[in-house]
């Protein structure tokens, strides 16, 4: 196999050969290695790099696949870690000049998981400032790029995953979600995203108390996903919020003949790209193809439910970096600080008020989901900023009028984070004209899990795996 045929393999396909001996995970570290020197200096995916190191943990699990040894359920794999969650010794910067020198003193939760089960965490990935906004730059770093189209912005908070996802310099990697994190970049990038229920996945404190923050897979296939959140869930002694017991998922399921599938294309108040739409509808008859029913449903939402998810993140995500300004407020980037500064003016009324809409939201999105199996919808209604927006300054036309929230009024994943218990999956609906790709939400009933993994995998394997073939990958 050539490098890219190596670094675009699914990770459980990379994970099958090598237990059948015919790939060595020193082979897919070299690879991946040189391929992430032809693409960095364009993408800027990575932080920091463990390359050498990475290079002698694949030496190892080549002797362990060769002696026939006890393997990880990630033994040997290139897994990109985003740069905010810690490895004990190693650099973690948040995308921060304040941290630019912070040396972690533990590992985070789930990456001691992956760790453990034998992932090599050969690089970090790129983010945001703090993870406060939905594309991926910072002073520290410079601009991370989408690979499809480099003018614009891979997502956000955890662009830099999926940049490197998509580029082929890692096999599988990690995300965070506190208002569309996850799924921002897999629909940006053409991936899979997974945001769990909360408390499925482990975090570190204070944020595994905080509903709308969850940890959670990106990948190229939905059996990669699956993977990599098969070994990041379960309880956990630190955080008290982790679900008991560990709940496991299949990588095969039935077919989704005769689901009932409700869709919303706006939720209610969103403008969405044309080409959105015409994505969307697209997916909706794939849908429709494999045997399931598929029904237009209004939400009965407004505005304010965004209203509400905003203030929400401004009273504890604002308030929690708005504790930097005093002292380090002049190192801090344009949105970062503007973020921060909204955290100073929250009140707690405010909070109280978005828990009230939560519950209103979720009086109308609950019995949909009684009636229906899951929920589809777009995951953003746009199909990527430019690669330098800045929030606190820029605001994006949809169908040629200006979006009167500039900071998340344009992803459809907030809202879910509010109705948090629900998982909720990003898959890709297509590309738009200027090579972006767009993405879709399948929701599922509060702790269902299993059910938007079976509507995802049957969808995908109705569609094809995308980065199957080398025309389903960036020219880069």
């Amino acid at each position: 196999m050539s490098d890219t045929e190596l670094c675009y393999l699914p990770a459980a396909e990379a994970l099958r050969l090598f237990r059948k001996k015919k790939l060595s995970p020193v082979e897919l570290m070299e690879a991946t290695i040189r391929r992430a020197g032809v693409t960095q200096a364009k993408v800027n995916c990575f932080t920091y790099t463990h390359f050498d190191e990475a290079m002698g943990l694949a030496r190892k699990a080549e002797a362990k696949y060769a002696k026939g040894r006890r393997t990880g359920a990630l033994e040997g794999l290139p897994v990109g870690i985003k740069d905010e969650s810690y490895i004990e010794g190693k650099p973690t910067s948040n995308g921060s000049l304040v941290f630019k020198d912070y040396i972690a003193t533990h590992t985070s939760p789930m990456n001691a998981r992956i760790l453990k089960e034998g992932g090599i965490v050969h690089a970090r990935t790129a983010t945001p400032e703090f993870s406060c906004a939905g594309y991926t730059w910072s002073r520290l770093w410079g601009v991370t790029r989408n690979p499809w189209n480099l003018k614009f912005t891979p997502g956000g908070s955890s662009g830099g995953t999926a940049a490197s996802l998509s580029t082929g310099t890692s096999a599988i990697a990690t995300g965070s979600d506190i208002g569309g994190s996850i799924r921002i970049p897999a629909s940006n990038c053409g991936l899979v995203g997974y945001k769990p229920p909360y408390g499925r996945n482990p975090d570190d404190p204070p944020f595994n108390l905080d509903f709308y923050c969850h940890t959670g897979p990106l990948a190229r296939t939905v059996e990669d996903a699956i993977l990599l959140q098969n070994v990041m869930a379960g309880p956990h002694p630190l955080d008290i919020a982790t679900l008991r017991p560990k709940l496991t998922l299949p990588t095969s399921f039935k077919p989704i003949k005769g689901w009932k599938i409700a869709f919303s294309m706006d939720l209610g108040f969103y403008r969405v790209d044309r080409e959105v739409q015409k994505n969307t509808l697209a997916a909706l008859d794939v849908f429709r193809s494999l045997g399931a029913e598929v029904h237009e449903v209004d939400l009965g939402w407004t505005e304010e439910a965004l209203d509400a998810s905003m203030t929400y993140l401004e009273h504890l995500f604002g308030a929690s970096v708005s504790r930097l300004l005093a002292e380090h407020g002049s190192k801090l980037t344009t949105y970062a600080r503007a973020f921060a500064k909204k955290g100073q003016k929250s009140k707690a009324v405010d909070f109280v008020r978005s828990l009230d809409m939560a519950n209103r939201m979720y009086s109308t999105l609950g019995p949909i989901l009684e009636d229906y199996n899951v929920l589809v919808c777009p995951t953003s209604a746009i199909p990527a900023l430019p690669a330098d927006y800045d929030q606190s300054k820029d605001v994006p036309k949809i169908n040629g009028k200006p979006i009167r929230n500039a900071f998340l009024g344009w992803a459809m994943t907030t809202p879910f984070n509010a109705m948090s218990r629900c998982p909720v999956i990003s898959i890709p609906s297509g590309h738009a004209r200027n090579g972006v790709p767009t993405g879709i939400q399948i929701v599922g009933r509060t702790y269902c899990d299993a059910d938007v993994f079976q509507a995802a995998m049957a969808y995908e394997t109705a569609q094809g795996q995308w980065y199957r073939s080398e025309g389903m990958r960036p020219k880069l």
